[in-house]
């Protein structure tokens, strides 16, 4: 069988195509590091596409970097919570001062009475109590801020998820592509190499030249170098998936499915582009950057209103200050005191924060609109290549139907000696085209499937 240049190219663009290029492979996500990994499938066992997604997301090391994150900002949160609440702290403290010269008054009938004595030992506890009640709304706005960062960090959780769940079917696919790529170029070898050997039987029979059996070998040398990229392609397709899944297995891995026609169902594309908008987590992640935005621009707005708040305490004391003349005794004492603080002019401090803050307001809706926009191009086009690739898998089956019909009969027309073997051989070569464009085209898609599945968020 003839391999030309297009066969040779075809190859190329079938893995391209599938998507296996570790290169450019992005680095897989891990998940919360308290979920359970599932149990490993075992090494060879078939292994589904569901299996591939769970265990991807139970080792990926991305997704437990951002379940931390998220676990961060829901620290924070209770942080910013906790601030709008009393403080109540212990304090305990010993002084030793130097000596002083006592100082005393002798009245009549009283005798000496010590008013300043020397008291080089100091000794104090308290029980202090501190609460800022109002802030004109700065803590309850930078609270909402602390919750809107933690539920963004949620959905960036989830959009990872689904790049992931995208990436694991792209490469599942891809590996199954290449092995059926693989099994097509094997099929053709093996019909390659018993034509050459019926090619030597008539050659020793004096029925052809010798250059007829060399073009055959010459080709059946050139498909062998084929499929040793093929297998070379399939090695790689299969150490991507291992990647992905976090897991270097000593066997092979053996998905579970098959590439076969597609019984999917496109939809209107103005239905999906709104269903696009109400579930992409990317986009539900955006508006809460734009609420976290706006609640710390009120957060700054609030610098230039007074604070009040409350202080108390309660004081055990030996000597206690508060007590005059001072003793070398434990006294105890209490003191509420109401605090109030307004700032009149900072230097344009709160007016370059409350801009700051406006300028990422902008910026956070400037994000969420241009997101629209991509998700609106991006459905439109994944519509298209679905669309576009179901159609292609008919035109394929077409194709290898009348490929393999005019194999035949060239055959029997050789057979019969009407025709010659260079037609064979392009026969041959047409037949191995058709059927490596139909796995393409199931390949295809099978990944315009999912990305159209994860373009829309489901």
């Amino acid at each position: 069988m003839r391999l030309t240049r297009s066969a040779l190219c075809l190859v190329a663009g079938l893995f391209g195509a599938a998507g296996v290029d570790v290169l450019h492979a992005q680095q897989s996500p891990p998940v919360r590091s308290i979920a359970p990994a599932p149990p490993q499938t075992p090494s060879g066992a078939p292994l589904t596409l569901d299996e591939a997604i769970a265990q991807g997301l139970a080792n990926s090391l991305r997704l437990a970097e951002l379940g931390a994150r998220q676990d961060s900002q829901a620290a924070v949160e209770q942080g910013r919570a906790a601030a709008r609440r009393p403080i109540i702290a212990a304090q305990g403290s010993y002084t030793r001062t130097n000596h002083v010269e006592e100082f005393a008054i002798v009245q009549p009938g009283l005798g000496r009475q010590v008013v300043y004595p020397d008291l080089p030992d100091n000794f104090r506890t308290r029980l202090d109590l501190q609460w800022l009640f109002y802030t004109g709304g700065r803590l309850d706005a930078l609270e909402r801020a602390a919750r809107a960062e933690r539920q963004a960090s949620g959905e960036e959780l989830a959009a990872a998820r689904a790049d992931l769940r995208l990436e694991i079917t792209r490469a599942f696919w891809s590996l199954v592509t290449a092995r059926e790529a693989e099994q097509v170029l094997v099929r053709a070898l093996e019909s390659s190499s018993a034509y050459v050997r019926d090619l030597r039987v008539r050659l020793d029979q004096g029925l052809i030249p010798p250059n007829e059996l060399l073009s055959a070998e010459a080709q059946q040398s050139r498909e062998r170098l084929v499929s040793i990229e093929a297998a070379n392609a399939r090695g790689i397709a299969e150490a991507d998936l291992q990647r992905l899944l976090g897991t270097e297995g000593p066997g092979p891995i053996v998905p579970a499915a098959r590439l076969e026609p597609l019984a999917a169902e496109v939809g209107d594309v103005n239905q999906l582009i709104a269903a696009a908008l109400d579930a992409r987590p990317e986009r539900r992640a955006l508006a809460e950057r734009v609420e976290v935005a706006r609640a710390r621009a009120e957060a700054a707005r609030a610098g230039l209103r007074p604070q009040v708040g409350v202080n108390g305490g309660y004081d055990y004391a030996s000597p206690n200050t508060r007590f005059f003349p001072r003793s070398d005794q434990w006294q105890d004492s209490w003191d509420v005191s109401v605090n109030a603080s307004w700032t009149l002019w900072d230097g344009g401090r709160t007016r370059a924060e409350r801009a700051d803050a406006a300028a990422l307001t902008r910026v956070a809706e400037a994000r969420l609109s241009d997101f629209d926009r991509q998700v609106t191009f991006e459905v439109r086009q994944r519509q298209l290549e679905l669309e576009s690739s179901l159609a292609a898998i008919g035109t394929a089956a077409e194709g290898v139907r009348a490929a393999a019909e005019a194999r035949r009969v060239v055959a029997e027309r050789f057979t019969a000696g009407v025709v010659t073997n260079t037609e064979v051989l392009d026969a041959q070569t047409a037949l191995l085209q058709a059927e490596l464009e139909r796995t393409r085209a199931l390949a295809s898609a099978r990944l315009a499937e999912a990305r159209l599945a994860r373009a829309v968020g489901r």
